[in-house]
């Protein structure tokens, strides 16, 4: 643990809990925590509660671990029988002491100074929800492709999280930071929400007139998923669980988001429609012809960045992105179709 920076007086930094909602992490975790713990963060002002998702290898042995090696921070597991991310992130809520909650990812690494900036950009902005950029890095081709694909305006579109180089106010953050009031304030995280929780989050607090802080000064490194199937399942649920956050806060969607069902939904009728109309073969070439241009477009223009191995991937990674996120928002569309009066029954009955 290194020394505070700024020559700040330990006790007058806020007490701080990092919140780490994870599952399966045995070959990560040690780096990941290890981040953790080296933070130059007073150690008495911080506690770290690692929310475990009931893991069937290591991984809480080597949480403990790590905990015995470092015994200046309070390191203690929580138990998420729910073993998704809200579930865990509400356990270790109800048990945090500290006054800002702070959301460390498994997968993710945190620089040595990431609680420090991001109580400091809390301070100095009161905002409600503060964090940094999503950084993507990886080992393997495809995954710097995902790196390089999911830092690109194309492929992610107004998430700016992903790629914003200033600070600014934003819908939402990557991980996130929060006084510990903003809880009592808007409630916890949604536990149906399998996916997209933060979104969901963020929503409500803009709802009341909070405000999100991007700051890109707190940095952290993700390590993003390796293989094509992988990819896929993870942004079909991003897609399938946003008709959630849609029918629960329809007012804060933006019209961004809609471009990848219609672009999955406009090939897969004029797919279907080839082999027996016109129209459907003038759709298909149209359509797919227009899309195989832009994502070759942005693949020449993001592969100067790339390099040999990765580059040919973009094309794929693109087309994973917005195809599974537009498969997975349709497939919610029809399994949530009896969802949508949820949220004005809901006021009424209040």
């Amino acid at each position: 643990m290194n020394e505070p920076a700024e020559g700040r007086a330990p006790a007058a930094w806020p007490s701080v809990t990092v919140i780490m909602p994870i599952r399966n992490e045995a070959s990560f975790i040690e780096r990941s925590l290890g981040a953790v713990l080296a933070q130059d963060y007073p150690a008495e002002r911080l506690e770290v509660l690692v929310a475990d998702g009931r893991s069937t290898d290591a991984t809480r042995e080597r949480v403990l671990s790590l905990g015995r090696g470092t015994p200046q921070v309070r390191v203690a597991v929580v138990d998420n029988p729910g073993r998704i991310v809200p579930t865990g992130m509400n356990a270790c809520i109800a048990l945090a002491r500290g006054d800002v909650i702070v959301r460390v990812d498994g997968h993710t690494i945190v620089e040595p100074d990431f609680v420090r900036r991001t109580i400091e950009a809390l301070e100095r902005t009161g905002a409600d929800c503060a964090g940094g950029r999503m950084d993507p890095v990886s080992e393997s081709a495809f995954g710097r492709a995902v790196s390089l694909a999911t830092s690109s305006p194309f492929g992610v579109g107004g998430a700016r999280f992903h790629y914003s180089a200033r600070e600014e106010w934003v819908d939402t953050v990557y991980m996130g930071a929060w006084p510990r009031e903003v809880f009592d304030k808007v409630g916890r995280f949604d536990e149906e929400m399998v996916r997209n929780q933060d979104d969901e989050l963020s929503y409500r607090i803009r709802e009341r007139g909070g405000r999100i802080l991007l700051d890109p000064s707190i940095r952290s490194r993700y390590y993003p998923r390796t293989t094509p199937r992988s990819l896929w399942r993870q942004y079909f649920q991003y897609g399938y669980w946003k008709v959630r956050v849609m029918q629960k806060h329809p007012l804060q969607m933006r019209s961004r988001q809609f471009a990848p069902p219609l672009l999955t939904l406009a090939l897969a009728a004029s797919a279907l429609a080839a082999p027996f109309a016109a129209w459907g073969r003038a759709g298909l070439a149209v359509v797919g012809g227009a899309y195989l241009t832009a994502s070759l477009i942005a693949s020449a223009w993001t592969a100067r960045r790339a390099d040999a191995a990765s580059a040919p991937w973009l094309p794929v990674v693109f087309a994973i992105l917005h195809l599974s996120y537009g498969a997975g928002f349709l497939t919610g569309l029809l399994r949530f179709a009896g969802r949508w009066g949820e949220r004005r029954r809901a006021l009424e009955a209040r």
